[in-house]
């Protein structure tokens, strides 16, 4: 198996900085040189992608993550995408832990994921009433024209039943935009939907604002992108490599396709934000911190917390499969009203981050999939490189996850600062880049540049028999708050 160049000195580099690392099959194994004790943790990375000493550091640190009451990780692994995070978990992450859950792991982002719909539309036609369309969709996603308005017991439906229960009331109360859609088809679209859009959330996790006893809500965030990475885009059906499960969920080469990557918003915040403190006052007194500042809580010591913080998370991820069905729908009513009678039936929609009950632990994914067998996911290029779609292989090798997109090569940051440096060529948009935004500095700050190559991530999971090809999609227009 071919080496990375260099291997020698990166490797030293590395150890330097406490880890051990080795390189064989496309597997680095890394161990933190501090802790003896703690699990060795894997990434899964070609020979010639880039080896960013943070990242590493941060998924060793994970493996360390431990409650001095009961609770430790058990196995630790990274997708291909694998980079650092900002909040000091890379991301990529896969963490398995056995008596306690890291509410830090999860983040403030919680189940931003991915949604994908197809169109019996060819690109041809979409383009012939683009302009049109897309004034509309500004309209919508970036000035604030969309009508989210619901009574306060479907507000309350998100938090505590997620679709299903903001679904329920909105069937009997149809109001704003939604009025105008077919609550049947949306219906009918739950079992397409991961833990069918429902987790055990309540109404008392989420912000009082949004969940009143009586009268009208409406909340400025509902049916909105989000900043980064975040995205809504039409894109056109290439190539079919499954045809029987490119079948059994309507996709057909020369469809349009639209990828949806939005998450919680400020109620995802809002409670991560509460439970990274909470879990940081409840660490046992007289022990000292861990020094990666992620503060776990512990069956043994904190039951009760444990519960709430589940809870918790539920109550943020219900609200997520909520915001990205309105996306949808927003889209699906705007290609009704310009293109005329569309069906545009749901493939998939399925969380990125968040805690998953796995036997009697817990697996946190972390900028991941799920990828058990037969489960349909999506994994997004840039705006300017293509997408897949993929069905799982449920490989426990690989703690049946795959890669959530392409993954940063270059930070926003750098490449913000670096910008006025790279022609529209060196940043990849001269191939037809179609991005919609009110904000100039997306289209470099996401620029085709700033990741890496989403064949090579596709095609390494494949060939450690994580995931199979279902299709193949390219971008066509892009909207980016």
């Amino acid at each position: 198996m071919q080496q990375p160049k260099n291997t020698h000195r990166l490797l030293r580099a590395l150890a330097k900085q406490g880890l051990d690392v080795s390189y064989e099959d496309q597997i680095y194994t890394v161990r933190s040189t501090d802790c003896a004790d703690a699990p060795a943790a894997e990434v899964l990375l070609p020979p010639d992608f880039p080896i960013e000493a943070k990242a590493f550091k941060q998924l060793a640190s994970l493996t360390t993550l431990a409650h001095p009451g009961g609770g430790n990780v058990t196995r630790t692994f990274a997708t291909p995408d694998f980079h650092p995070g900002d909040t000091g978990v890379a991301i990529g992450s896969v963490i398995q832990t056995q008596g306690m859950v890291v509410p830090a792991a999860v983040g403030s982002d919680i189940n931003c994921g991915m949604r994908l719909h197809v169109v019996d539309l060819s690109v041809a036609d979409f383009l012939a009433q683009r302009n049109k369309f897309v004034a509309l969709m500004k309209g919508d996603y970036l000035l604030g024209t969309r009508d989210v308005t619901m009574t306060a017991a479907a507000s309350r439906g998100i938090f505590n039943e997620g679709i299903p229960g903001w679904l329920e009331q909105m069937s009997q109360h149809p109001m704003g935009s939604v009025a105008k859609s077919d609550l049947g088809q949306l219906w009918q679209e739950i079992d397409r939907v991961q833990f069918l859009g429902s987790l055990a959330g309540n109404t008392r996790w989420a912000p009082i604002e949004l969940t009143p006893a009586a009268g009208l809500v409406r909340d400025g965030d509902l049916g909105t992108i989000g900043g980064g990475n975040h995205f809504v885009e039409i894109q056109e059906v290439m190539e079919i490599r499954n045809p029987r499960l490119a079948y059994q969920s309507n996709v057909k080469v020369g469809q349009l396709a639209i990828a949806i990557h939005s998450g919680s918003r400020t109620v995802g915040k809002y409670i991560g934000g509460m439970w990274r403190d909470r879990a940081k006052a409840a660490w046992l007194k007289g022990y000292p911190f861990p020094q990666s500042s992620l503060f776990a809580l512990s069956t043994a010591t904190n039951p009760d917390l444990v519960a709430e913080y589940l809870e918790a998370e539920a109550t943020a991820a219900n609200y997520a499969f909520v915001n990205r069905l309105i996306l949808a729908e927003l889209i699906r009513l705007r290609l009704r009203e310009v293109y005329g009678d569309l069906a545009a039936p749901l493939v998939c929609d399925l969380p990125h981050n968040l805690t998953f009950p796995d036997g009697d632990g817990w697996i946190v994914r972390k900028g991941a999939c799920a990828a058990g067998a037969g489960q349909l996911l999506i994994t997004p290029g840039s705006m300017g490189t293509p997408s897949y779609l993929l069905s799982g292989l449920g490989n426990d090798r690989y703690l049946n996850s795959a890669a959530h997109g392409a993954g940063r090569a270059i930070s926003r940051f750098e490449l913000t600062r670096a910008g006025a440096n790279y022609t529209e060529s060196d940043l990849g948009l001269t191939s037809g880049v179609d991005c919609i935004t009110l904000r100039p500095e997306r289209r470099i700050e996401e620029a085709p540049a700033a990741y890496k190559s989403i064949d090579r991530v596709i095609d390494t999971q494949v060939a450690a028999g994580m995931v199979e090809v279902v299709a193949k999609m390219r971008p066509i227009l892009t909207f980016k708050a």
